[in-house]
């Protein structure tokens, strides 16, 4: 049997595994892994600026495409404690990566030793699994067991601590007689799918609501021949959304507090059936069950058994991986359909694409400072349906997701459930090393953006180029318009006379931090827009500005101050802030056009 350093062994798993990106920063504890990171040279590692910024990396990456497992490597005690947030993003959001961190030498443990902390503890509560390896020979077994926990069940995220002395280790390690161990996914049973299709044939208003379950399992296609199969509409969650083109006729809009559609809430609001296949029926979703509940009957299934019932009480819970169950709920009712026993939808169908073409909100404002609505509109016009959009909390990500169009699953990459500022850069390079020479456009507040600022430069480094669309109110948007209720605007607003950045308008030098200075001394390009009749040529040369520098180009676009984002309590109580769209011209970019 060969013998070699229990890291030169983890290599050649993580190789095996197919895990083969890397992010990260050595130190003096992870030092030994780095060695055979070099040593084998078939694990590529992009230099990150923060340990944070390089677990949302990893967690990008992981998201970008199917297969995917990003890896976060730091040093021990802070780098450890800084990829937490990571962790709990990916954790949340059922996204497997894997963090590998160096620790202090066994004997060293108790000791109070430099640098040395129990990150095993404190990863736990936001991993599927956090292990201190205290044994060399318990290694690969560590690595193997984490591989297969990351991809059974409700995919997530596993921390592997690595002590200096384990690391250095002699073990005995074939990788030839490796083997990965098998993945665990529940699978729905043909009663359970002729249950669930014997409730939704019996009503007269159903839906489905398709979850970032669907996309996890790869099952985006069969989720549209089965909504075609039974001519029943969709309604996408955040997470799902993509998993049904926006343009597909069954697209009946998403539903919710704030990221969603009105169309999407009335739809909801008059259906008498819900099918939720890969959702957790989150509260941003939901609003209140007892609203979202009322007059309707629910089936929820999701491939984590803990989930059904969680949020309310389902009349059939089915524990299944979202594609097995999408599978055998297609052949029961292709033999349905064969047989003449589907219902017809198409009145109901019909009802649904009318909302479509009457309840939209206005885009078009001519008004600088600019209003949000026109750049989204402006996005719509500059980029194609293989765009994919990397976002993750605020009003810019709130009016992202009630504004622009997705066409396909994984092209709205968006920490859910955790929101961390700062999330969106890091993660939009991770993006772009999964989705290589594919347009990648993130999108951020101007506070999300300064949160990780300094990763820009790993961009500018390792020319992962992107657009990076900068809404710039000076403010702490949502918080502002949150504490409304509390009739305050408190420690909410950013903006300062900056005495630093001569030439600046008027009114951007009002607002503070100089975006553009700062992304050009991070090694990138940057592009200041203060006119809405500006924005497509400022979006045109984005474009060709990344194409020539192969480098991250932030368009910012200076908004005004105040805007408040349409968003409710209910889903009958949503408030528009706004004037609504009253003629086509007022949203020439919805996805239907308006009925005049």
């Amino acid at each position: 049997m060969p013998k070699m350093r229990t890291v030169d062994a983890a290599i050649a798993i993580l190789a095996k595994e197919g895990a083969t990106e890397a992010f990260g920063l050595p130190g003096a504890a992870i030092n030994p892994f780095y060695s055979a990171m070099r040593a084998h040279g078939g694990i590529r590692h992009t230099l990150a600026r923060h340990v944070e910024g390089a677990s949302h990396m990893a967690d990008g990456y992981s998201r970008a495409a199917d297969g995917n497992i990003g890896i976060c490597v730091g040093t021990s005690g802070p780098a450890g404690t800084d990829m937490i947030t990571g962790l709990y993003a990916a954790w949340a959001d059922s996204v497997p990566i894997l963090c590998i961190t160096g620790q202090a030498p066994v004997a060293k443990l108790h000791k109070e030793d430099f640098q040395a902390v129990d990150i095993e503890s404190i990863a736990k509560p936001v991993t599927k699994m956090a292990m201190t390896v205290l044994e060399p020979a318990q290694v690969p077994g560590a690595f193997q067991k984490a591989f297969q926990l990351m991809r059974s069940g409700r995919p997530g995220p596993v921390l592997l601590d690595l002590p200096f002395d384990v690391q250095q280790a002699q073990i005995e390690f074939d990788i030839d007689a490796y083997e990965p161990l098998p993945v665990e996914k529940p699978r729905a049973t043909r009663i359970q799918a002729e249950k669930a299709l014997d409730l939704l044939t019996a009503a007269e208003r159903p839906l489905i609501v398709a979850g970032g379950g669907i996309i996890n399992a790869n099952a985006s296609s069969r989720l549209v021949e089965l909504a075609e199969l039974l001519n029943v509409p969709v309604v996408p969650t955040l997470m799902g959304w993509g998993a049904i083109p926006d343009s597909h006729r069954l697209m009946a809009g998403m539903v919710g507090l704030q990221t969603s559609h009105r169309y999407g809430n009335e739809t909801m609001l008059a259906s008498d059936f819900v099918i939720g296949i890969g959702n957790r029926w989150a509260n941003r979703h939901t609003g209140s069950v007892e609203k979202y509940t009322a007059g309707r009957k629910f089936v929820h299934i999701d491939i984590e058994p803990t989930q059904i019932g969680r949020v309310f009480a389902p009349d059939l819970g089915i524990t299944s991986d979202a594609g097995a169950a999408l599978d055998v709920l297609l052949e029961v009712a292709r033999e349905r359909k064969a047989t003449g026993r589907l219902p017809d939808y198409r009145a109901w169908v019909a009802e649904c694409v009318r909302r479509k073409g009457r309840l939209q909100r206005k885009t078009h404002f001519t008004e600088a400072p600019i209003k949000p609505q026109r750049v989204y509109e402006e996005m719509n016009k500059a980029f194609g349906e293989d765009t994919t959009y990397v976002s993750t909390i605020g009003l810019s990500q709130i009016a992202g997701a009630q504004l622009l169009h997705v066409f396909g699953p994984r092209r709205w990459i968006n920490a859910g459930q955790a929101g961390p500022l700062g999330w969106t850069a890091p993660a939009a390079l991770g993006v772009v090393r999964g989705k290589p020479e594919q347009t990648v456009v993130a999108l951020s507040g101007d506070y999300d953006f300064q949160f990780m600022i300094e990763e820009l430069a790993v961009g500018a480094q390792f020319q992962l180029p992107y657009i990076h669309v900068v809404v710039n109110n000076s403010y702490l948007g949502l918080i502002r318009q949150s504490q409304r209720g509390f009739e305050m605007d408190y420690h909410v607003s950013l903006a300062f006379e900056n005495v630093n950045s001569a030439g600046l308008s008027a009114t951007a030098a009002g607002y503070g931090v100089d975006h553009v200075k700062v992304a050009e001394g991070l090694g990138c390009k940057a592009i200041r827009v203060e006119d809405p009749e500006d924005l497509a040529a400022a979006f045109d040369k984005a474009r060709a500005l990344m194409a020539e520098y192969k480098v991250p180009v932030i368009v910012e676009v200076i908004l005004e101050r105040v805007t408040n984002i349409s968003m409710g309590t209910e889903l009958d109580n949503v408030t528009e802030f706004e004037e609504l769209a009253a003629r086509g011209v007022d949203a020439p970019t919805a996805i239907t056009a308006l009925l005049d």
